[in-house]
């Protein structure tokens, strides 16, 4: 059994680990990444990417037939097959070879199978053919193995052969009827491009639309979709499912009302892929989220690091924020963090230090890429209030700003700013409307640079843009 050693052995090679490598030989050290699947991972292939291509075209379209002049030049339906063309061509035809590419390139060596812990800083590389390697890491381990669809346990559920959001990205065809059990952001996003696409959708959102984000934008979502043809079927539950010889599948609801359709996507959250890592040999439990501290060390049940602290988990496998771009965010900590340890360098473990990953508690930017786009970053209303702050909501149309008017006919959209009265500084910031994704960043900057409300007066929005409902929101507090 060949037995190798490096600095540092990173346990999947998606955009996570892939930062975390990165990071880590910039800093002067030595890496590998294991990867049982695609380098790049699901963002790559089977979310991030590929589903904002199935979205584009749609929005684009929709886009071109609110504004006058534009909407005159348009006189056919989305081509489909392009649309899936596109889509596939994003997603890299569902091969690795470029971001495999890369890694030889910035000189991480790739080890392609399956990465166990075997003991305390060795990981164990099982090949597709058998072979084993052990990996010996000087100074950490880091597990950034990632999430996968929850299928829960409904009744017949799993014979039925649904779709996770895997196989929904993936699709080759557009079915004729489409159900979605779930209400959240994949749910959302995949209604609204099927519905895109042409598939009639039927949307079992239990405990309701994006129920984490204000509930304007929910509200909105749902009216969005339903004009588009969706059946939103707020509060209805599934309790059993079957797929007939003929690939009909039945949904039938807990009410008994029953529901058809040609395929199920399950959309309802995330599990931690920590099944088969090996972390029972450091006395975790396999399947199980893993517990970090503000380093992203991984911690016991007793709040202690697992022996030494060498060993580290980044991005959804810890459960502190399940999105791309904070996963990044935390391999970019983890990475510099491991060589300032290494290496014997003061650590900078502070709120918003080089080595806390501050940001996920406090300023989680996020965009959901449905019709309307919702943008929000930090602390909804009701999650200040529940915080403890002393606040003070300021709500705006922004269908008022010139900028609306001139994007759109008929444009319709709505800003929150949810303001922390104490410090005078935004703490929550949520978008509602065509195209507010690009409008996000700003929003994000404030709270992260937590910039008071007297200095923000001097940030001046330029004429016309939607932008200006900074000004606006601005001028509605100061009355």
């Amino acid at each position: 059994m060949d037995t190798i050693t490096y600095d540092v052995v990173v346990i999947g090679a998606g955009p996570v680990g892939e930062n975390v490598v990165d990071r880590v030989a910039q800093g002067g050290l030595g890496a590998a990444i294991v990867e049982r699947d695609l380098v790049g991972g699901e963002c790559s292939y089977w979310a991030c990417m590929p589903t904002k291509a199935l979205l584009r075209s749609a929005a684009a379209l929709r886009a071109a037939r609110q504004v006058p002049g534009a909407r005159e030049a348009v006189t056919g339906d989305l081509d489909v097959a392009a649309v899936l063309r596109r889509r596939d061509s994003f997603a890299s035809d569902w091969k690795d070879d470029g971001q495999a590419s890369w890694l030889e390139q910035v000189g991480v060596p790739l080890y392609r199978g399956h990465g166990r812990i075997r003991s305390a800083r060795i990981v164990e590389v099982t090949g597709k053919d058998g072979s084993t390697t052990l990996l010996t890491a000087r100074h950490a381990v880091v597990v950034a193995t990632g999430s996968g669809a929850l299928v829960p346990d409904v009744e017949g559920l799993r014979r039925a052969a649904p779709w996770t959001s895997r196989e929904a990205v993936a699709a080759s065809a557009v079915p004729r009827r489409l159900a979605i059990i779930g209400g959240g952001v994949v749910a959302s996003e995949m209604a609204t491009a099927f519905a895109g696409l042409g598939a009639s959708v039927t949307m079992l959102a239990r405990d309701g639309v994006l129920p984490s984000a204000e509930p304007f934008a929910g509200e909105r979502v749902v009216e969005s979709l339903r004009e588009a043809g969706v059946s939103v079927r707020l509060g209805a539950e599934a309790g059993s499912v079957k797929r007939a010889d003929d690939g009909t599948v039945f949904i039938t609801l807990a009410d008994g009302e029953q529901v058809e359709a040609d395929e199920l996507l399950v959309a309802i959250g995330r599990t931690p892929n920590t099944e088969d890592v090996g972390v029972e040999t450091v006395g975790l439990t396999p399947g199980a989220w893993l517990t970090v501290d503000d380093t992203l060390r991984v911690v016991g049940e007793d709040g202690t690091p697992i022996g030494d602290g060498w060993l580290y988990a980044a991005g959804d496998v810890n459960r502190r924020v399940l999105l791309t771009h904070q996963g990044k965010y935390q391999a970019r900590a983890v990475g510099d963090v491991i060589v300032a340890r290494a290496k014997s360098e003061t650590i900078d473990d502070g709120p918003w230090g080089r080595h806390a990953a501050t940001a996920d508690e406090r300023a989680v930017p996020q965009v959901v890429f449905t019709e309307p786009e919702i943008a929000s970053v930090g602390l909804t209303a009701a999650a200040a209030e529940a915080a403890g702050l002393w606040i003070r909501v300021i709500d705006y149309d922004l269908a008022a700003t010139a900028g609306s008017s001139l994007q759109a006919e008929g444009y319709q959209g709505h800003a929150r700013m949810v303001v922390d009265e104490d410090r005078k500084v935004i703490v929550g910031f949520t978008l509602v409307g065509p195209d507010v994704a690009e409008l996000l960043h700003a929003a994000t900057i404030a709270v992260v640079g937590e910039v008071p409300l007297d200095r923000l007066w001097h940030a001046v929005p330029a004429f016309p843009t939607v932008s200006e409902v900074w000004l606006r929101l601005l001028e509605a507090y100061g009355r």
